[in-house]
């Protein structure tokens, strides 16, 4: 092709797969072995680090080992870039368990990006840490799942809850009820993706704690349509369960059918009842749906009827019981989904839970699926074959959808074949034993034996067609027996096998009226060459031996030609003579004995010597039973004298056919709901569960809490775990032993209980007690904060102020500072584009008397132009815009009952402002968002200009007045993700002129720092304390306590300064903030950095 190009085939399919990798990464599989991966890793351009983190990707992908690059992979993962950050975690999840030291470096960075604003960010954080598997960071994985479950993206609550299940695989007993607790609060969630990977992590965790779906069925039940489809599926499951569970299985159902069955009207619709309905079946479907592994294998009689096993108490109707009514509502649109799971699943519950008229609906879906794949064709066609073998006139009427198709697999062939036999009725027969004749054709010859065995399955069920499927099946046995060496044919010598014993199976059902058949066999065993037919055939001689008045004078000649063929039939066929000889032998008549008895002697004979050995123990068996038969030279007249002998009773037994029969239900006696795996493999796969047994679980109404109680119940179990969690195993925090540790948060006793305000205390007040250098202690309370927290704030210490850790600390008293306190202002417009109208506003620290949610907001507002100003006011321009939801989800946990309040109380208007006048006006804000502005419309001279609030972050707190003692119990319950730390310069104390009129130093550093907080921020101020053992120039140690309330969740936020530095210099500010609410701590600590390092004229 195209040779005077010089091109050929090969060239060409080079040059195309060259094409289609353009565009692509698939380079990065070309050279694995590339050596320039380390210096991109350390490169300072973005680009290079992912290009060297998607290198180290595809090596894992080939299987190579890239653990060596961990240390500078983790390195990266402080970038910027998100895309980096993807891959730096991809990483990371790959190799944290082998690296664990190295892994635990980079936790501090996903407690960082588990704040960032980009969701993504907080999500892909939040995977990593969960994937993991270390049981040290397993407190701190749970607690950033608690906090991620209630983020206000959808995305990152989804990740939470897929988080749920890998944090239960670490088996952590103590902390069992917070995740099943978490798991609850995710089933309430209102996004419906975040409600299917919540029924994923129920179904993994907590199967059986129905009291967390029963708080939320009737949302779940409405919610369903709209989950992601492979949610559905579990959620179905869980609903099924939930409803069997506490109300039992409905009346009306086919599972209890039983029950008044002729009543409901089934059958009349059908007509006969054996073939419209199998109630024995249909009560073993429904015992193996409920019962578990044991009590199957503890079955011995797989016949018993379910309807003794129900008590009424355990059953309810459809017309009394909304729950279930709910539930066939909802499921019943999902029949017709685009996931074949997802139909297979409320079929399922359509099938256990619906009333027999309405079990029809599944019909047409269930056929719709069969123009699906293979793979769903074969898994649906396992579920239908239980239903139609309980109901076969369910899928009666559509035989015509499992005529076979030819590009169907083998296995779906069979099932459909299976299928035919099961619903053939009197009316489709003919069409089917059409539909058969050309399957018999089929090249597949092991194909063609199944239809030649489902053609005998269908004469043995429909009593009326037998004479016509056995004239066909002869036809079939003679054409197969001329057909040549059928050994030679792969699967040929199955037809005629099947064919011969699909007529054994006809014949059963009336031996007497088909004799002439079994002679036509009897006569057609010199030409049948195949081992197993000739088998079933000498089988039926010994049977139907003295069946009629002619077989039994045949028995002679068909003796003598077998045992003149028994050396060269196989061994199969051998075992068969030897039985047909001895049943033959035992009904032999009077005339016919001799003979009969010298031919099985030969027979006998024969047998000791052959080359197989079972052949021979059989014949020494039989020989041994039958050695009264053998001994005698005539029949006994009087038989009862024979059969006295044990020898006798055996024979009489085993060649009398007098054993019970089998039942057929036996053969296949388990079922498995619809849907599951183990009804595709037909055993109970891993991870199976049936369905609880009935009115199992009682539900208590008052058990209901509201959504806020639930979670505030999860906050406080997620408190309580780290609490009990904050220890780890001495090999674990061995090389962590020598690391300083933060004495002052131990240092404060019941001393300080003191009002600092107190004019009458000293102005500063010694502590003696010091701080516990037991090394256990300190291990237990911090060892685990210290690993996990690479900021901590004694990191950096140098090695004099950690050893003044271990001193007494004393109390400064800086009075009262609320007077010089001048809060922040900003500029709302300026008067350039106000036309000389000037406003400025200021956020106050009153508590507003509208709602705890509002801010009280002061607004000023300056006529700068030579004409006066009329009608000024301010109004909200998105007033009754924003719903309650998306309101409630921006705001956090604010409390229900002021959702109605609205967003800015109205101002008092202005009616005119003089040119050079000012006036100020109090408003009261409503924020949707820490960091959104609220967009305001100003109204003056008949002009509307819209103007933007934004919101102060300081001022979005109250202040919380607590002891030392509390704050310290509140800062040790928020340790790892919950604490977060910034260093910043301060200056303000330098340019303080009290510092040279001999004022003491230490006290101008804490006012200064003081006012800078209080004039920016709504906090209290618990305690300053100060290291005795500092010299008066050393101002390192010295720490301030402010405490805060989040206005909108009224959860503890914590904050601590510590200065570092001499008092004449430039001081450094380690700013710690602890608090839940980890989004929000994080603004409001870059919030108080910024405005720390911002110089102010005086600090008067």
């Amino acid at each position: 092709m195209f040779n005077q190009f010089g091109s050929t085939a090969e060239t060409l399919s080079k040059a195309s797969a060259a094409v289609l990798r353009i565009g692509t990464d698939a380079h990065l599989y070309d050279d694995p072995e590339d050596v320039s991966i380390a210096p991109l890793l350390d490169s300072k351009f973005e680009s290079e680090k992912c290009e060297a983190l998607k290198r180290l990707l595809a090596l894992i992908a080939q299987g190579f080992d890239v653990s060596n690059f961990f240390p500078q992979v983790v390195k990266n993962v402080a970038s910027q870039s998100s895309e980096v950050k993807k891959l730096v975690y991809l990483y990371l999840l790959h190799y944290a368990e082998k690296r664990p030291n190295e892994a635990l470096l980079s936790i501090n960075y996903f407690q960082k990006d588990l704040g960032d604003p980009n969701p993504l960010v907080r999500a892909w954080a939040l995977r990593t840490m969960a994937g993991i598997r270390l049981h040290v960071i397993a407190p701190l994985a749970l607690a950033a799942v608690g906090k991620c479950a209630r983020d206000p993206a959808v995305y990152v609550r989804k990740c939470a809850a897929n988080a749920l299940p890998k944090l239960h695989d670490l088996r952590l007993d103590e902390h069992a009820p917070a995740i099943e607790e978490l798991v609850g609060i995710l089933l309430n969630d209102h996004s419906p993706g975040v409600v299917g990977a919540a029924a994923a992590a129920f179904t993994s965790i907590c199967p059986n704690n129905f009291e967390l779906i029963g708080k939320n069925y009737k949302k779940l039940c409405q919610i369903l349509p709209d989950v992601e489809e492979w949610g559905q599926i579990l959620l179905i499951g869980t609903l099924l369960r939930y409803v069997v569970a506490r109300h039992g299985l409905v009346r009306e159902s086919l599972m209890l059918s039983l029950h008044g069955l002729e009543s409901n009207g089934f059958y009349e619709k059908d007509g006969d009842k054996s073939d419209s309905f199998d109630a024995n079946l249909v009560s073993l479907v429904s015992k193996c749906y409920i019962e578990g592994p044991d009590e199957y294998l503890s079955r011995s009689n797989c016949v018993d009827t379910v309807a003794a096993s129900f008590d009424s108490k355990e059953t309810t109707s459809v017309g009394d019981n909304e729950d279930v009514k709910i539930l066939l509502q909802c499921t019943s649109p999902l029949l017709w989904s685009n996931n074949s799971a997802v139909v297979l699943a409320a079929a399922g519950v359509q099938w256990i839970m619906a009333p027999l008229e309405d079990v029809k609906k599944i019909v047409k879906p269930l056929l719709f699926l069969l123009r699906s794949s293979t793979a769903s064709k074969y898994v649906v066609l396992c579920n239908i074959l239980v239903f139609a073998k309980a109901v076969p006139s369910l899928f009666a009427p559509h035989f015509e959808d499992f005529f076979i198709c030819s590009s169907d697999a083998y296995q779906v062939k069979a099932h459909k074949l299976e299928m035919l036999s099961l619903i053939a009725t009197t009316s489709s027969i003919s069409s089917i034993l059409r539909e058969f004749e050309d399957y018999i054709k089929d090249p597949d010859r092991i194909f063609a034996a199944d239809t030649v065995a489902a053609i005998g399955l269908c004469a043995k069920r429909l009593p009326k067609i037998p004479t016509t499927c056995l004239n066909g099946l002869l036809a079939l046995v003679r054409q197969e027996s001329f057909a040549g060496d059928l050994e030679s044919v792969e699967g040929e010598a199955g037809v005629l096998v099947q064919a011969v014993m699909s007529i054994q199976t006809i014949i059963e059902r009336d031996p007497l009226s088909h004799e002439k058949v079994i002679i036509q066999l009897f006569r057609s065993l010199d030409s049948v060459k195949v081992a197993a037919a000739r088998a079933t055939i000498i089988w039926m001689v010994g049977v139907y031996c003295s069946l009629g008045h002619i077989i039994p004078r045949m028995l002679t000649t068909i003796t003598k030609y077998l045992a003149w063929s028994f050396k060269s039939e196989a061994s199969e066929t051998k075992l068969q003579i030897l039985n047909t000889a001895a049943k033959v032998l035992i009904s032999a008549e009077v005339e016919d004995f001799q003979m009969l008895r010298r031919i099985v002697l030969y027979v006998f004979e024969l047998g000791e010597c052959d080359l197989n050995y079972d052949v021979r123990d059989r014949t020494r068996f039989l020989k041994k039973m039958l050695s009264y038969k053998l001994a005698c030279h005539e029949p006994a007249e009087d038989s009862v004298a024979s059969q006295e002998s044990i020898a006798a009773q055996v024979v009489e037994h085993v060649f009398g056919r007098k054993l019970n029969p089998f039942s057929p239900l036996n053969l296949h006696n388990r079922f498995y709901l619809p849907g599951s795996l183990s009804q595709i493999v037909l055993h109970a796969a891993p991870g199976y569960e049936p369905l609880p047994k009935p009115c199992s679980f009682v539900f208590e109404e008052h058990d209901q809490l509201s959504d806020s109680d639930r979670q505030r119940e999860a906050r406080n179990d997620l408190n309580g775990s780290q609490e009990s969690s904050e220890t780890v195993d001495e090999d674990g925090s061995s090389e962590y032993d020598s690391e300083s540790y933060n004495g002052s948060e131990f240092s404060s006793d019941g001393d300080e209980r003191n009002d600092a305000n107190d004019a009458a205390d000293p102005l500063i007040q010694i502590s003696d007690v010091a701080v516990s250098t037991d090394p256990e202690e300190l291990r237990s309370k911090m060892a685990l904060d210290l690993w996990l927290d690479e900021e901590s704030s004694t990191s950096n210490q140098t090695p004099s102020a950690l050893d003044r850790n271990q001193s007494s600390y004393a109390k400064i008293s800086i009075g009262d500072v609320g007077s010089r306190v001048k809060p922040k202002s900003y500029t709302l417009l300026d008067p350039g584009n106000g036309s000389g109208l000037k406003i400025d506003y200021t956020f106050l620290s009153e508590v507003s008397t509208a709602s705890p949610l509002h801010v009280c907001v002061e607004v000023l507002f300056q006529n700068s132009s030579k004409e006066p100003i009329v009608e000024v006011n301010l109004e909200d321009e998105e007033a009754m815009k924003v719903s309650d939801s998306a309101e409630q989800t921006l705001v956090g946990k604010a409390n229900a009952s002021y959702n109605n309040v609205p967003t800015l109380i109205p101002m008092e208007e202005l009616s005119c402002l003089e040119p050079g006048q000012s006036a100020k006006r109090l408003i009261q804000v409503r924020f949707h968002h820490h960091l959104l502005p609220m967009r305001l419309n100003l109204h003056y001279n008949g002009k509307k200009v819209p103007v933007k609030l934004r919101p102060d972050l300081g001022y979005l707190v109250i202040p919380y007045s607590i002891t030392v003692e509390e704050f310290l119990a509140t800062e040790s319950r928020l340790p790892g993700m919950f604490e977060y730390s910034r260093r910043c310069a301060f200056t303000d104390h330098v340019k303080d002129t009290r510092m040279e009129n001999g004022k003491d130093k230490f006290l101008s550093i804490c006012e200064s720092i003081t006012l800078k907080v209080l004039s920016n921020s709504n906090l209290h101020l618990v305690s300053v304390d100060l290291p005795v053992a500092n010299t008066l120039e050393d101002a390192t140690g010295l720490r301030l306590r402010f405490s805060s309330k989040i206005l909108s969740s009224e959860i503890p936020l914590l904050i601590s300064i510590t200065v570092e530095g001499k008092c004449n210099e430039d001081l450094n500010l380690t700013v710690k903030i602890n608090c839940e609410e980890t989004v929000f701590g994080l603004n409001l600590l870059n919030r108080i950095a910024n405005f720390m390092v911002e110089t102010s004229s005086s600090a008067s």
